[in-house]
């Protein structure tokens, strides 16, 4: 590992395991887990990584996100035992603590990377968090685990975080939490149409929010060179104005061409090349610090593969975006948001790149 780049912060728990449904059946098991970790654990060896211990959220890290009624409500659902929040979203004698710990473990993550302890990290998280929304669980998602990350940012002196979400499902609850707020930058890029039917690139934030959420709503069957046209386009640009204290990841890897629940045609190296793309505007904005948080993925041998491949990219094993021609499809899409912001960011200034 360049010795430039330090220890990589590692969120790990095994009582996140502990949230399982009954039955088995989900595609969101604890088995994901054991996948993310061994990819992980292929690449990056104990001595490089800096633990970072989960701990329960505390309920003022809790209500910047959420009601609390709703806490209150989910609280006395979860001491039921076992059942179902929503059709996707299931629940477990282990699921209360494991989403709680999961939460305050984003947030602590987040400040030790503010900390420069460590400026790089990944946080294996379960249950993953980016559909919850304020006074609501659904699709497999309790607690809104990157936003109560980007909140206890803000909370420990940042001024401005970047969410940028790769899961292949929009992260309507990210969205919806930070909508009105300039503070944060929300970039998505993820299959439209597919769940929850959010995301079209009109969607770009309200009041003094307008312009700092970004949405590419990408058609089916898109494949690594149309990613690497929208970070060109729209990703990296935005950040490059935008300059966070922090870029937050919402790592999902089911935009891999082997998840059965899209219908994405990515690899693991598309994934590494993503994350350098991140990475190379983190050091620009003169800090370094990005932090992936887990979210989804669900063909266990493509999520193994990805979290080795973006923990290389971590490490500083560099693989640039390719180069090739999207799709004309794709190109469409990303140009619709790109016509979207362009009037508030002037993508195509001298700090863009065209």
């Amino acid at each position: 590992m360049p010795a430039e780049v330090g220890p990589i912060a590692i969120v790990d728990d095994e009582r996140f395991d502990e949230h399982r449904e009954r039955s088995g059946d989900s595609p969101e098991s604890p088995e994901r887990l054991v996948a993310a970790r061994e990819g992980l654990s292929s690449v990056l060896p104990g001595d490089l990584r800096h633990p970072v211990a989960a701990r329960a959220a505390s309920f003022e890290e809790l209500t910047r996100v959420h009601e609390a009624g709703y806490l209150r409500e989910l609280h006395e659902e979860l001491a039921s035992g076992s059942g179902n929040l929503d059709q996707d979203t299931y629940f477990s004698p282990g699921t209360e603590q494991a989403a709680w710990l999961a939460a305050g473990a984003a947030a602590q993550f987040a400040r030790v990377l503010l900390q420069d302890v460590a400026r790089r990290g990944i946080a294996l998280l379960r249950p993953p968090g980016h559909h919850a929304v304020r006074a609501g669980a659904m699709g497999f998602c309790l607690l809104n685990n990157i936003a109560i990350a980007a909140h206890a940012a803000l909370a420990a002196g940042a001024r401005k975080v970047a969410i940028v979400d790769w899961d292949v499902h929009h992260g309507n609850g990210t969205q919806d939490t930070f909508y009105d707020d300039p503070r944060v930058l929300y970039v998505s890029i993820h299959q439209f149409p597919l769940y929850p039917g959010t995301g079209r690139p009109h969607e770009i934030g309200s009041g003094q929010g307008r312009g700092y959420n970004a949405n590419l709503a990408m058609p089916a069957d898109q494949g690594p060179e149309t990613y690497a046209y929208a970070f060109r386009r729209v990703i990296s640009p935005l950040l490059a104005r935008f300059t966070p204290d922090l870029i937050l990841v919402s790592a999902g890897f089911d935009a891999h061409r082997r998840d059965p629940l899209a219908e994405m045609m990515l690899d693991e190296a598309t994934y590494q090349a993503l994350a350098q793309a991140l990475i190379e505007q983190a050091e620009r904005a003169g800090h370094g610090r990005i932090g992936l948080l887990l979210e989804g993925g669900y063909d266990l041998l493509a999520l193994k593969q990805s979290v080795s491949a973006v923990t290389r990219a971590m490490i500083g094993e560099a693989r640039p975006l390719p180069e090739d021609e999207p799709s004309a499809e794709g190109r469409i899409a990303v140009e619709h948001t790109r016509a979207a912001l362009d009037p508030i960011w002037n993508l195509d200034g001298p700090d863009g790149t065209g």
